[in-house]
């Protein structure tokens, strides 16, 4: 009798729990929060378009933020992009523990959220360290934690490992963005609605896998070469490619690539099924 009542009350709590999950509150946390990531792809691309043009920029979240700082009411627009990426890891967070909206209670979209809600709680203590001023530049982070990793035993594997992570990642993204799979998102828009968002959710996620494809290899270069300084993210990578034949039309075609995805972003926070 006394494992039934247990058994029926841990029944409530999850059922509550679910019950907070699909509703209103949680509803406006991931248009608050798919709306922040929007902001911030666009406004990567914009500095990566910069960089294509010769203004010494970085290209990474904490460059676009430390950008918005330094802006009049800019501290207030980063506070608020905080409050949304931190709303962002919450709704991923909650569909990791009761499901994603279309997938039911399949593994993989539960694992992919986990996995964004802990990257964009990693992005809001980013933005606080922005408003608190505190920190070395993104690159100089991710090379840094690359060159103590390595330096331990089995820690270039390990490097290694995450830059493959990385690029299967990102291959999903363009298999994604080709395929148009993120449609079934958005299946009680408009035929006109539904148009621009695929174009602009193809464009950007093909745009947003490539680069993010090149930092995997990046980071799987790092590790086989043990140059730590290749492994900075975005921002090594466009500046590398700049210095390339044909640099700066490719670091254009990225900047585009992730205003689309950041448009993208936005469209899905009107009319994505959340």
């Amino acid at each position: 009798m006394g494992r039934r009542n247990r058994d029926q009350g841990a029944n409530r709590v999850t059922d509550a729990a679910r019950d907070v999950a699909d509703s209103r509150p949680m509803d406006w946390l991931a248009r608050a929060g798919l709306t922040a990531r929007g902001l911030i792809y666009l406004l990567m691309g914009t500095l990566a378009m910069l960089l294509a043009f010769g203004q010494r920029t970085d290209v990474d979240q904490r460059g676009a933020l430390t950008q918005v700082a330094s802006q009049p009411a800019g501290r207030l627009l980063v506070l608020l992009l905080a409050i949304g990426f931190a709303a962002y890891a919450l709704w991923r967070f909650s569909e990791a523990a009761f499901g994603v909206a279309g997938e039911g209670r399949k593994v993989g979209p539960r694992l992919r959220s986990l996995a964004m809600g802990v990257a964009y709680s990693a992005l809001t203590f980013t933005a606080v360290a922005v408003l608190r001023g505190t920190g070395r530049s993104q690159s100089a982070q991710q090379q840094g934690l690359s060159a103590k990793v390595m330096a331990h035993s089995g820690g270039r594997l390990l490097v290694g490992l995450i830059g493959a992570l990385i690029v299967g990642v990102a291959i999903f993204m363009i298999v994604e963005g080709f395929s148009g799979s993120f449609m079934r998102y958005f299946k009680a828009t408009t035929a006109h609605v539904r148009k621009l968002i695929r174009r602009l959710g193809t464009i950007g996620s093909v745009g947003r896998g490539v680069v993010f494809a090149l930092v995997g290899v990046f980071l799987v270069s790092a590790a086989w070469t043990y140059t730590p300084e290749k492994a900075g993210g975005i921002d090594v990578v466009l500046k590398a490619t700049l210095g390339q034949p044909y640099g700066r039309p490719l670091v254009i075609l990225a900047a585009l690539g992730l205003m689309a995805f950041g448009a993208y972003g936005l469209a899905e926070a009107r009319y994505r099924r959340v």
